[in-house]
């Protein structure tokens, strides 16, 4: 965070100033911000956001211990530290987040990217910020901080030193995404996809691309949207983004994208593309598992491209990127048993994507193994949705699919169904029951997938299958 007196942080909060330990007002603090007190250091503030399962004002005292300069505070508490008391504690978050930011673009040349789509966030985020990290210092979320905490604590890492700003906008509801984009205002609005993850929440895939649409009316007036060429409603985003003046940029694997995909192999170690950017070919070659990363890729240096990155030097620095991210199609085992774990998150288009990635990377002479969890978030689409994975695995012959967990069902149901009767499907009610079955069952030569929504807690199981196979 930039460095700000104690004075200029409560008028921004619209706060009361409670000074303690010889603090005034012109007192300045300048670490960084966070929620969590196991990450406080010496000069840090301290966030007591209220959570559904304990309270942050909890663990204020901790906070202190650990050298926080400044608790932000819905009641004032006896602890030896400033307080800042707030009627909302993440409200102030996002408005310290607003502060800091344009603090930082008066003060420098920062640049922010705003990315958002139904899937591919993370992945696109990490990819963006490889490449940026070599042009300046450049500020990124941890893991997938996307939502009303996490955007602003990854803001708030912002000072005067940072050239880009790489933000990763989720969408809990309606108007999560104009608020959060809203903190920043984007000079570059990447939309990745409009699919069904959230549907159940938004009420419709419509729904859903109004959301993701928030992202384009939140970057600046004049500034960019890229924008996936390939999905008809993110490419239905262009009218918006030229109401505002903005420049589009597309990105896709057909003619109309400016940064496209060509061909595409996908293997065991990797993926390989030859490339188009801007009528120049190129070729790359990705560590990160599963033809549906190319664009994530393309995202990436269509974004990368424009803030004046060299459309060479992007690929290059993409090209040493082993995982996405933890969980993300991470591959664990060994070439005996390979495990690949990517049960972070799930939805209808995910699931496909990695069952296809599967089934691509399998040899002959290999087994192909589907451990599938429930995909959260569907709603009413959530029964249809499910037996679509279930006949998906089975059309592309896949020999194992081991289904986890009653919401999961369906899925085992429908491969049932469809003639995965004679043991190639099975049921279990939890991951140990799974585990103990798959510790016995898998062999040399098995390629493994492990797929659920984040609330499925299948990301252990992958882990735990890891360990055991490595």
């Amino acid at each position: 965070m930039i460095s700000s007196r104690l004075s200029h942080l409560a008028d921004v909060l619209g706060g009361r100033l409670v000074l303690r330990r010889g603090d005034t007002g012109d007192t300045a603090v300048s670490g960084l911000v966070d929620t969590d007190s196991r990450y406080i250091r010496e000069g840090d503030v301290f966030v007591a956001k209220p959570g559904e399962a304990t309270d942050g004002h909890l663990f204020v005292a901790s906070a202190v211990d650990a050298g926080a300069a400044l608790a932000i505070v819905e009641r004032e508490l006896d602890d030896d530290v400033s307080q800042i008391v707030v009627p909302d504690a993440v409200a102030a978050l996002s408005d310290l987040a607003r502060d800091n930011v344009a603090r930082a673009r008066a003060a420098g040349d920062l640049r922010i990217v705003g990315i958002t789509g139904s899937n591919g966030k993370t992945t696109t985020k990490n990819l963006l910020a490889r490449i940026l990290e070599d042009e300046g210092e450049t500020v990124s979320p941890r893991a997938s901080f996307n939502n009303e905490v996490g955007a602003p604590l990854t803001m708030l890492r912002v000072d005067e030193r940072t050239r880009f700003l790489v933000s990763e906008f989720g969408a809990s509801a309606p108007g999560a995404i104009a608020h959060l984009a809203g903190l920043v205002t984007p000079d570059i609005g990447v939309v990745l996809m409009v699919g069904m993850a959230h549907a159940g929440g938004f009420g419709g895939i419509e729904s859903t691309f109004h959301a993701k649409s928030e992202l384009v009316r939140a970057t600046r007036e004049g500034g960019l949207a890229v924008l996936n060429a390939d999905d008809p409603r993110v490419a239905a985003m262009e009218p918006i983004a030229r109401e505002r003046g903005q420049a589009v940029r597309w990105f896709g694997r057909g003619e109309r994208a400016e940064v496209r995909a060509v061909d595409v192999e996908v293997s065991a170690s990797g993926t390989r593309a030859d490339l188009v950017v801007d009528g120049e070919a190129h070729t790359l070659t990705l560590r990160v598992l599963g033809e549906h990363h190319v664009m994530n890729a393309l995202a990436a240096i269509a974004a990368a491209t424009a803030l004046g990155v060299a459309a060479a030097d992007a690929i290059a620095r993409l090209e040493t990127v082993e995982i996405a991210e933890r969980w993300r199609m991470q591959p664990l085992g060994s070439e005996r048993v390979r495990i690949i774990n990517d049960a972070y998150n799930a939805s209808p288009d995910s699931m496909a994507a990695a069952l296809r990635t599967l089934a691509q990377i399998t040899g002959p002479d290999e087994r192909t193994v589907a451990v599938l969890g429930a995909m959260s978030e569907l709603g009413e689409y959530a029964d249809e949705e499910h037996d679509r994975v279930g006949l998906l695995a089975v059309r592309l012959r896949i020999q194992r699919i081991v289904v986890i967990g009653a919401e999961a069902r369906r899925m085992y149901l429908e491969a049932i169904a469809q003639g995965s009767w004679d043991g190639e499907a099975v049921f279990f009610p939890d991951a140990d029951a799974a585990f103990d079955y798959l510790t016995t069952e898998l062999r040399d030569g098995d390629r493994v997938l492990v797929k659920s929504s984040n609330s499925a807690g299948l990301r252990h199981l992958g882990d735990r299958l890891g360990e055991v196979f490595a």
